[in-house]
């Protein structure tokens, strides 16, 4: 037994002596293939990357990315239910998104469930403060409730933070729009 395992061990350092590995890391074998050192035939041999194979150690895009991209087009469209379901889905596979978190309350504020919405931009909050777009998007959200009071003051919180940011603009303009109509009612 012991003697064919020493045969074994034999015959493959052999073949594994006639075994080269050229600069490129491609295996070759040193057995001349025309009678000629110079034309010694590669072994195994991988097709260089092209621009449609990516390197797999160069990660732009993860499966989690897939329900965010999709509640995004879904809102933009103004599928929000759509969206929320999505967006639900992006805040599971990647809780610490603080994006897809602002996205589920924008989109919980149009289908209505502000219950949920203040749920979610908590949540968003928690990960990375109040930034001007959240406190914006909780303007409007309450803006939509009829809450305007505590719009105009989240409003001008992000008024404050970016003085010149037109979407915080134009929903300060809306705002003095919808008072002066819900005045005009009284």
């Amino acid at each position: 037994m012991r003697e064919a395992l020493f045969v074994c061990v034999c015959v493959f350092s052999i073949a594994l002596a006639g075994c080269e590995t050229d600069s490129n890391g491609i295996a070759t074998s040193a057995i001349p293939v025309n009678g000629s050192v110079s034309d010694i035939s590669p072994i195994s041999q991988t097709p260089p990357a092209t621009f449609t194979v990516q390197d797999p150690t160069d990660v732009k895009y993860y499966p989690s990315d897939e329900p965010l991209k999709l509640a995004l087009e879904h809102f933009n469209r103004g599928h929000f239910g759509i969206a929320a379901k999505y967006f639900e889905d992006a805040v599971t596979k990647a809780p610490e998104d603080a994006t897809a978190w602002v996205g589920l309350a924008a989109s919980y504020d149009r289908i209505g469930r502000f219950d949920l919405a203040d749920r979610a931009y908590k949540q968003a909050i928690k990960l990375v403060g109040e930034t001007t777009a959240i406190l914006n998007n909780e303007g409007y959200s309450y803006m939509l409730r009829g809450r305007l009071i505590e719009a105009r003051r989240k409003l001008l919180k992000a008024y404050e933070r970016e003085p010149k940011n037109p979407t915080v603009l134009n929903n300060l303009k809306l705002l003095d729009a919808s008072e002066r109509i819900i005045r005009r009612d009284d």
